[in-house]
C-alpha cells in the first residue's frame, strides 16, 4: 500500500508539471510572469505596453477607435443638467442694466417735453378725434338719398348710424389695451388708416348690406383716437396742467357731430354729389390728418419710450444686455386676450368706473338723440330748408364753449386745493363741474321740447340745445378727468369702458 502511493503520488507530480509547462509555454510565449510583484507591475502600464511585455514581442496591440465611439463617450463624460425651469423665469436682472430716465427732470420723459411740442402732439391727437367722430354723423344728411337709392325705408337707411355708433363702442375694448402694449401712436394710426379705407368703401357700396357692414367696421376702427387720447393726456400733462389739456380734446369729441351734419347738408343738396360724396369726404379729411400725424405726431407712452431709448444705447454703445423694463416682459396673444383685453370689462364693473360710465353714457345717447330731432324741429315743423335747418348745430357749440370755459375755471381751483392740501387731493375734486352740467343738460332738453312747436320763436329751442351742450360738455369732460386721475396707469382701459357703454 505504501509502495502504491508513492507511485501515485509520483504520477502526480509528473502531470502538474507537464500542465504547467503546456500552460506557461504556448504559441504566444511565456504568459505567466514569475511573482506578484510582476503582475502589479504590467497591471499598472497602459494596455498596448501591457501587451508587449507580457508575449515578449516587439508588436503591439491597438484598438481602432471610431467616431461614434469618441462623440458618445464626449456626452456621457458631460456633466448632468439640472431641471429645466420655465423660459419666463430667470435671475433678477442687474439695476445697471435696466434703461431708465435719467430722473424726474429726463427731458425724454413726456411729462418734460416743451410746452409747444405738448400742445401739438394734443392738436393732431384731437384733430383725429374730431375726424373720427365727424364719420359718425355726417352720414345722417344723407339717409334720405340712401333709402332712395336702395329702395329701402328710412329707418333701414338710418341703420347706418347705428351699426358706426355699436362699432364706435366696441372697438375700444381693442384699442387701449393695445396703447398699453404697443404704445399710443402705434394703437391709433394704423386702425386710422383702415377706417378712411372703409369710409371710402361705403362711398363705392353697391348696395345697402355693404353700406351697413363698411360702417360698422368704419365705427369699429375710428374709435381708437376716441379712446386713446386721454391716455396720451395722461402721459404728458399732470394733474395740475390736465383739465386745460381735456378740454381742448372733449371739444374735438363735440365739433365732429356738430360740423359732420352741416357740410353733409350742403353736399346732399348738390344734385351732382348727393349722399356718397359725405363718406368720400370722410375718408378724404381722415386721410389727411394721418398724414399730419405721420410726419409730426411722435410715441408718448413712456413704456415704450424706454424701449426706443434701449435699442439706441445698444446699437451705440454694443452693449446687448441693456434693455428696458418693459422688454423683459413677453405677452403672448392668450396673455393679451384673457388679461389686457377683458381690463376695460373689468374696470367697468367697479363702481367708481361703471357709475361714472353708465350716467356719461346716458347723456350721450341722450344728445344723439337730440341730434336727431333738430332737422325735425326746423325743417319739418318750421319749414326750413335742408342747410339751414341744419344750422342750430352750432348752438351746441356755443354751449360747449361754455361748458369749456366752466372746466378751466375747475381746473383753476382744483390747483388751489392741491397747493394748499399739499399735493394730496381726491380725484373726485373734478367732479363739481358734472352736478352744475347735469341741472343744465335737464334743463336744456326741457326747454326745447316745450318750445320746439313753431307757435314759439325760434331762438328758444336754440338756447335749450345750446344749455344742452353746455351740459354735456361739463359731464363728459369731467367724466374723463375724473377717470384718468382714478385709473392713471390704465387710464386708455378706462376711458375705453366709458366708451364702450356709450353704445
Amino acid at each position: 500500500m505504501a509502495t502504491g502511493d508513492i507511485e501515485n503520488a509520483r504520477r502526480g507530480t509528473d502531470m502538474s508539471q507537464s500542465l504547467e509547462r503546456e500552460t506557461t509555454s504556448s504559441e504566444y510565449g511565456d504568459l505567466g510572469p514569475p511573482s506578484i510583484s510582476d503582475v502589479e507591475t504590467v497591471r499598472e502600464k497602459p494596455p498596448e505596453q501591457r501587451a508587449s511585455s507580457a508575449t515578449g514581442n516587439s508588436f503591439s496591440l491597438r484598438r481602432t477607435v471610431t467616431r461614434r465611439e469618441t462623440v458618445l463617450s464626449r456626452i456621457r463624460s458631460r456633466a448632468p443638467i439640472g431641471n429645466f425651469t420655465h423660459p419666463l423665469q430667470h435671475e433678477k436682472t442687474a439695476a445697471d442694466l435696466v434703461v431708465d430716465f435719467d430722473g424726474p427732470d429726463d427731458p425724454y420723459r413726456p411729462l418734460n417735453w416743451a410746452m409747444k411740442k405738448k400742445i401739438i402732439t394734443t392738436a393732431l391727437y384731437g384733430f383725429t378725434t374730431m375726424s373720427a367722430s365727424w364719420a359718425s354723423s355726417s352720414y345722417s344728411a344723407g339717409t334720405q338719398q340712401v333709402a332712395e337709392d336702395f329702395h329701402v325705408g328710412t329707418q333701414v337707411a338710418t341703420l347706418g348710424t347705428t351699426l358706426f355708433l355699436f362699432g364706435f363702442g366696441i372697438g375700444p375694448l381693442l384699442w387701449a389695451p393695445l396703447s398699453e402694449v404697443y404704445g399710443r401712436k402705434n394703437a391709433v394710426l394704423p386702425p386710422m388708416f383702415v377706417a378712411a379705407c372703409f369710409a371710402f368703401a361705403t362711398a363705392v357700396s353697391k348696395d345697402i348690406q355693404s353700406v351697413m357692414i363698411t360702417r360698422f367696421w368704419a365705427g369699429f376702427f375710428a374709435s381708437a383716437p376716441v379712446t386713446n387720447t386721454g391716455g396720451v393726456i395722461g402721459d404728458l400733462f399732470p394733474s395740475t396742467q390736465r383739465g386745460f389739456a381735456i378740454a381742448s380734446y372733449a371739444m374735438a369729441v363735440v365739433l365732429g357731430p356738430v360740423f359732420g351734419p352741416i357740410v353733409s347738408a350742403a353736399l346732399v343738396v348738390q344734385p351732382s354729389l348727393r349722399w356718397r360724396w359725405t363718406e368720400y369726404l370722410t375718408g378724404i379729411l381722415q386721410l389727411f390728418v394721418l398724414a399730419l400725424d405721420v410726419i409730426f405726431l411722435d410715441e408718448s407712452y413712456p413704456p415704450r419710450l424706454l424701449v426706443y431709448k434701449a435699442r439706441r444705447l445698444r446699437i451705440q454703445g454694443g452693449n446687448w444686455a441693456l434693455h428696458a423694463k418693459f422688454e423683459e416682459w413677453d405677452v403672448s396673444l392668450k396673455e393679451l386676450a384673457s388679461k389686457f383685453l377683458v381690463r376695460p370689462i373689468q374696470l367697468l364693473v367697479t363702481p367708481i368706473c361703471g357709475l361714472i360710465a353708465l350716467y356719461a353714457s346716458f347723456c350721450y345717447g341722450i344728445l344723439y338723440m337730440q341730434l336727431g330731432a333738430i332737422p325735425i324741429i326746423f325743417a319739418e315743423h318750421r319749414g326750413w330748408g335742408q342747410v339751414v335747418s341744419v344750422l342750430p348745430f352750432l348752438a351746441i357749440l356755443v354751449g360747449t364753449v361754455l361748458g369749456a370755459a366752466i372746466n378751466v375755471y375747475n381746473q383753476f381751483r382744483y390747483n388751489r386745493i392741491v397747493k394748499t392740501s399739499g399735493k394730496n387731493v381726491v380725484p373726485e375734486a373734478r367732479l363739481p363741474p358734472m352736478a352744475f352740467g347735469s341741472i343744465m343738460f335737464a334743463a336744456g332738453m326741457f326747454t326745447t321740447g316745450w318750445t320746439a312747436d313753431p307757435r314759439y320763436p325760434w331762438i328758444a329751442p336754440v338756447i335749450g340745445l345750446a344749455m344742452t351742450g353746455l351740459g354735456f360738455f361739463t359731464i363728459f369732460q369731467a367724466a374723463i378727468n375724473y377717470l384718468v386721475d382714478t385709473f392713471h396707469k390704465y387710464a386708455a382701459s378706462a376711458v375705453a369702458a366709458n366708451n364702450f357703454s356709450n353704445m
